[in-house]
């Protein structure tokens, strides 16, 4: 049941970087059991919403709470899956290793892995076909694959809230099928997903509701009413040529 302290609130959160505003008093009610998507030009301060969500930055103003409680709180419920060039993949681990890393929040500082958290990371693995590459070291990944061990961790976590950023950035269409599946069906067990996206083609099919961003929030809802024309050119008003060559502005 969703209560009042459900999901993700998002109350007047601003970000500058070296005195340059990057977010604008952004606020936003996000419901368990939605898969939202992120939808802005580059530059628009999507990657830095969700740092900022997750206290990962430091910000100007606002604050956001976690099924009514700061991130501090509910750190084991919410995971966060960040772009591939974001991580440092010469690290020495292989593809088990990493998706054990989602249990740590369910042990202690020296506790070892159980067999319960091997039996996670082999179910998580299976579901997203990565089971073959357990003893791969991730360097050698292909960017689907790498992508796929990721979602792989987030899975083994357990979490109630994901934060993706770009997940479907160099996978190739099987690949990014299998997420966007994985994603749909997490979202049908009551799990919030935010996943920030940039293939405009694909925005309806794949979110229940849209987040358009460009440095403040045009607009946010349910993907029919809010992934319109009108909003598209607002929330690319810089990059409108682009988006007559991909057919957008015909929709």
């Amino acid at each position: 049941m969703v209560t009042a302290t459900s999901g993700i609130s998002v109350k007047g959160l601003s970000v500058s970087y070296d005195r340059k505003r990057v977010l604008t008093n952004i606020f936003l009610d996000l419901q368990p059991g939605k898969l939202y998507g992120v939808i802005g030009p580059n530059g628009a301060g999507k990657s830095t919403l969700f740092k900022a969500m997750l206290g990962l930055i430091e910000v100007n103003a606002g604050s956001t709470t976690f099924n009514g409680q700061p991130i501090e709180k509910r750190r084991k419920e919410v995971v966060y899956v960040p772009q591939r060039d974001d991580v440092d993949w010469t690290f020495p681990a292989t593809v088990l290793d990493i998706v054990l890393m989602g249990r740590y929040p369910h042990r202690g500082l020296l506790q070892r892995m159980s067999k319960e958290d091997h039996t996670e990371a082999a179910h998580a693995m299976e579901l997203v076909g990565i089971s073959h590459l357990a003893k791969r070291q991730i360097g050698a990944l292909s960017g689907g694959q790498q992508q796929r061990v990721f979602l792989a961790r987030a899975l083994c976590q357990g979490a109630d809230m994901f934060f993706l950023d770009e997940p479907f950035a160099g996978v190739d269409i099987t690949t990014e099928e299998r997420i966007i599946q994985i994603l749909k069906t997490l979202s049908s067990e009551g799990k919030t997903i935010m996943v920030v996206h940039h293939d405009l083609n694909s925005v309806e099919e794949y979110f229940d509701e849209v987040i358009l961003l460009n440095q403040r929030l045009i607009a946010y809802g349910s993907t029919p009413e809010i992934f319109t024309q009108e909003n598209i050119a607002k929330a690319y008003s810089s990059q409108l040529s682009i988006l007559h060559k991909t057919g957008m502005m015909e929709k």
